[in-house]
């Protein structure tokens, strides 16, 4: 049997790129069908965990999906927004807490989240240095967002204008950073988490000025009466809050008419949820409320449905390349023939002859299948992480 696996060898060295070639393409034709499986299937499992641990969602009426998507993960445009008064709704009834939600703003590389200290003890976010913020215009970093940033406590991030010209003098706001997250392989990683009065106050809903009572230029006041005094256009709006400036800070308007992407919902019970779902049942209501897992889950059945057509369409192509395989085989036994009659005529019977080529064909795809194997385990393993980088892309 030596002698056979030996000519086989041989024949297959002698030939490497031909050989080569027959592996790669039966590699690819087992591989590719698992492979986007367990893809698939990695990726369902990781936006899952994260949707069903949001029980419900509460946000402006309009799609449902864009706002799961926006409130867990960060992503798509911000849907509209709702009052900050829905909060105080919800946590009337009693039936359950909010956690407010304001992703509408950004740094250069990072989604800026406007929230509350419960959105940490809530998605179970440590610290790794620092601590978390307690001042207006402070910052809390996602590992990925630190990373990115290039910054640790003590540093400073910028928000991101919204429009190249700013009508209404909203200036980027410089926060400090007070802490940066462990990582956590979610969507968190690369926020940049800051109070929900700080988000206003990148808005422009809180402006810091000058003390006018201790100006130092006449052409910052406009005029004095015994009430009020009138500041002029060349007072300067604080874009940094600081320790000395905190006081000079105050916000115009309701804050209960100050806007919300989103509230988190955490029901106390299963009947408390159902109770909270039945309250926003009016269809001419301008908030919804939803429940994350259920979004999701129709979103991955139809993500399984188009995979489910690419495997086929895969599973064609890769039965056209197997037998494109066999064709190239067919072939070589007819360039082969005078190599065959050779080994007949030193002493080779058809059953020794009929051994070496199967066994070059069973070789080929022997390893081939071997090969796929191994990228399979590969995949598998380190589906997790690449289905996160997929998730934490912005």
């Amino acid at each position: 049997m030596s002698d056979i696996a030996y000519l086989a060898w041989r024949y297959l060295a002698y030939h490497r790129i031909k050989t080569l070639v027959l592996i790669a393409a039966v590699t690819l034709i087992v591989y590719l069908p698992i492979g986007l499986n367990l893809l698939i299937g990695r990726s369902a499992v990781e936006l899952m965990a994260r949707a069903e641990s949001t029980p419900l969602l509460i946000g402006a009426r309009g799609s449902r999906l864009e706002l799961v998507l926006n409130s867990l993960y960060f992503e798509s445009d911000a849907p509209d927004t709702l009052r900050f008064e829905e909060l105080d709704r919800v946590e009337q009834t009693g039936w359950g807490y909010g956690i407010p939600l304001d992703t509408r703003f950004r740094t250069v590389n990072s989604p800026i989240v406007g929230t509350t200290l419960d959105y940490f003890e809530f998605r179970d976010l440590q610290l790794a240095e620092g601590r978390l913020m307690g001042m207006l215009g402070e910052c809390v970093l996602g590992a990925t967002a630190a990373r990115d940033a290039r910054v640790g406590p003590g540093g400073h991030v910028i928000s991101a204008p919204q429009a190249f010209l700013d009508i209404g003098g909203v200036y980027p706001l410089k926060m400090q950073v007070v802490g940066v997250l462990q990582p956590t392989g979610t969507p968190d990683d690369r926020a940049v988490f800051v109070d929900i009065n700080t988000s206003w106050t990148i808005q422009g809903l809180a402006h810091g000025h000058q003390d006018l009572s201790t100006a130092e230029s006449p052409d910052d006041v406009l005029d004095v009466d015994r009430d009020r005094i009138i500041a002029s256009a060349a007072v300067v709006q604080y874009n940094e809050v600081t320790p000395e400036n905190v006081a000079d800070f105050h916000f115009h308007g309701d804050p209960a008419t100050f806007p919300l992407t989103a509230i988190i919902v955490q029901p106390h019970d299963r009947r408390s949820g159902v109770l909270l779902e039945g309250r926003y049942l009016d269809e001419e209501s301008l908030v919804q409320i939803v429940a994350p897992a259920e979004i999701l889950t129709d979103l991955l059945r139809t993500v399984f449905a188009v995979g489910g057509y690419v495997t086929l369409g895969v599973m064609m192509v890769g039965a056209a390349t197997l037998a494109t395989v066999g064709l190239v085989f067919l072939l070589s036994l007819q360039l082969r023939r005078r190599e065959i009659e050779t080994m007949r005529k030193i002493g080779g019977d058809r059953a020794r002859i009929a051994t070496v080529l199967i066994l070059e064909v069973a070789t080929v795809l022997t390893t081939g299948v071997l090969l796929a194997a191994v990228l399979a385990i590969l995949t598998s393993w380190a589906s997790a992480t690449f289905t996160r980088a997929l998730v934490l892309l912005s």
